[in-house]
């Protein structure tokens, strides 16, 4: 199954209704992802990336994962 940035998005949107989130990549595979969300406040950098990869509900384990790679950058705003 090819994974589509926007599905991406919306398992996060899932997961942090609230958040500003921004995806891109279009080879199926490989991503780069921006959440910014209140919930992060407090967090360390692990936290926040563990949350966000938990809303991905497995679509990254083991090699049978149909996402390779999601360079991932999380914040609480400003």
């Amino acid at each position: 199954m090819a994974v589509e940035a926007h599905m991406i998005e919306s398992l996060i949107r899932e997961a942090f209704p609230q958040a500003k989130i921004s995806v891109q990549g279009d080879d199926g595979q490989h991503f780069a992802a921006e959440v910014i969300d209140e919930s992060f406040r407090g967090k360390n950098r692990v936290q926040q990336q563990r949350a966000v990869y938990a809303s991905l509900k497995g679509i990254m384990d083991g090699p049978a994962g149909a996402l390779h790679a999601l360079a991932l950058t999380t914040k609480a705003p400003e």
